[in-house]
């Protein structure tokens, strides 16, 4: 049975030249001020983005005594606390008309997958494995620097954080609120799969999307602090292009990360800490999390509306999710509440082992893979072994889900993505199979964007054909109808489901994660999924 759900995306696309907007930012690239890293006055003139962006190895510690936060302790039978981190979602403005929400919420998921493809064919922003692998030299003073005496105990916790859908905003992203600075002060970063640099819009601002609220002054916190260009950290961002020479030690750290269309983010990479919200045995408070690598921008252009910045969850070492391993473990897990929900509902970001949800009954898994030299390391990958439609294996060639020699190809499971996409030819002979296995409904042919559409007047129970994924190892992701199918008018259904070009990526989105419990557990390389009401986790 579909149930009716509408997607309010307003989405407003910029046009902004690549060109002119890379040569101003190297201008004052060449402006930077050298000066002390450690002092607060030493904030360069630069004018760029700047993402927050947290290390993977061990760098952050917590606090024993900030502004009255204690230090925090396993629990007395030495398990692991958690963090939640709330996602609360936003009110859809009720003047947009969701036929025209969908035709601009698809066009943001084109850019990004245009963004996604080019990072991977044209190797932008490298992964910093890569450039570390490349200078064999300066891992043993980054494992040195970021594995100190008073982490080897770990960080007993489970961060829960609260998610926000950002359809008011004209996002189809999810937004987390985040607490940075010393005092702590609050922001709303867009939550990224898709990306492993932490970023912020950041005083001085020479370019920046507007954001709702204040931006980021580390003039005003007593606990930001430069990272050195001379400092071991400074490899794991992407530098200028050409970079800068180094000349002292007092140098800041530049960085500049490319997004694939006219998106960037240019500023200084640092240190700062962050407030997380810590939950142990029903209870909850407030710590803060020191050393947490991220980036400072001072020139900011992209789709990123409404947010102050983004918060990455990649794979990658610069990530969030990777930088607090040392303190929560190794996996994370989000569960999305459907976007017609109560506002009071909020959706989750769990960092840590979440007991309930590996009691879950129905909890099933699927490996990521790794280990491949020519994927990204950025990305959670998936192997697709086929689709099932109304209980039929589709005809789809092996080879459509397998990732090339160039790095093209291959599915990710992504947050930033709104709808599900699928490289030719699966997306057309996905599109047939719903085609001739849905009867009894009128097909309407003069629909934009999403196809098939079906007229459903009258009906109160509408009827459609199953939809999941197998997956290579023999696990299987049914899915209910309502996270395939659309409302677009009060008669009118579509299947949410597009495709790409040949040899693309193939990208399970947010919209088709909605009401699944999604665990990313990197120590033992797999993606758990569970079928769960969000609203009440």
């Amino acid at each position: 049975m579909l149930v009716r759900v509408s997607l309010g995306l307003v989405v407003l696309f910029l046009s902004i030249s690549y060109a002119a907007f890379e040569a101003t930012a190297r201008i004052h690239y060449d402006r930077i001020k050298t000066g002390n890293p450690n002092s607060n006055s030493n904030i360069s003139s630069l004018a760029g983005i700047e993402f927050p962006d947290h290390m993977s190895f061990n760098a952050v510690s917590s606090s024993t005594s900030t502004n009255g936060f204690s230090c925090l302790n396993d629990d007395d039978d030495g398990s692991k606390k958690i963090v939640k981190l709330h996602l609360n979602q936003r009110q859809i403005d009720s003047k947009t008309e969701p036929k025209s929400s969908v035709l601009e919420s698809t066009m943001r998921d084109s850019i990004r997958i245009q963004a996604l493809h080019t990072r991977v064919i044209e190797k932008k922003n490298q992964n910093a494995v890569s450039r570390l692998n490349k200078q064999s030299s300066l891992k043993p003073a980054i494992e040195k620097a970021t594995a100190p005496e008073s982490y080897t105990d770990g960080f007993s916790g489970q961060l829960v954080a609260t998610l926000e859908s950002g359809v008011s905003l004209g996002s189809g992203e999810y937004f987390i609120d985040v607490f940075i600075g010393t005092p702590p002060k609050h922001f709303s970063l867009i939550l990224d799969t898709g990306s492993d640099l932490n970023w912020i819009q950041c005083v001085p601002c020479q370019d920046c999307f507007e954001q709702t609220g204040p931006y980021y002054d580390p003039n005003e916190s007593s606990s930001y602090r430069n990272i050195s260009c001379q400092d071991p950290r400074c490899n794991l961002v992407s530098p200028p292009d050409p970079p800068l020479p180094c000349k002292t030690e007092n140098q800041t750290c530049p960085y500049y990360y490319w997004y694939g269309d006219s998106s960037n983010t240019t500023g200084d990479f640092a240190v700062e800490t962050f407030t997380v919200n810590l939950t142990s045995n029903g209870n909850s408070e407030f710590k803060p999390v020191e050393n947490v690598m991220f980036g400072c921008g001072h020139w900011n252009r992209g789709l990123f509306h409404g947010a102050a910045g983004l918060l990455g969850l990649g794979r990658g070492p610069l990530s969030f999710a990777s930088q607090l391993q040392s303190l929560y473990g190794h996996s994370f897990s989000y569960c999305l509440v459907d976007r017609n929900s109560d506002t009071n509902v909020s959706s989750k970001l769990i960092l840590g082992e979440d007991k309930a949800l590996l009691n879950h009954p129905n909890l099933n898994f699927t490996s990521l893979l790794t280990g491949k030299e020519n994927s990204v390391d950025t990305f959670y990958y998936v192997q697709i072994k086929s689709i099932l439609v109304g209980g039929d294996i589709l005809p789809i060639p092996e080879e459509t889900w397998r990732l090339s020699t160039d790095g093209t190809g291959g599915t990710i499971v992504d947050s930033g993505t709104t709808l599900s996409y699928f490289a030719d030819p699966t997306y057309k002979i996905i599109k047939e199979a719903f085609v001739n296995k849905t009867k009894g409904y009128p097909l309407l042919k003069d629909f934009p964007i999403l196809n098939p559409c079906y007229n459903v007047s009258g009906i109160e129970n509408v009827e459609l054909p199953d939809f999941g994924i197998e997956f290579l190892d023999g696990a299987v992701w049914n899915f209910p109808v309502e996270n395939y199918f659309i409302w677009l008018e009060d008669d009118v259904v579509c299947l949410a489901i597009l495709g790409t070009p040949r040899s693309a990526l193939s990208i399970i989105g947010n919209y088709q994660q909605q009401n699944f419990h999604i665990l990313y557990d990197t120590k033992e390389s797999r993606l758990g999924y569970a079928p769960m009401k969000c609203a009440d986790v």
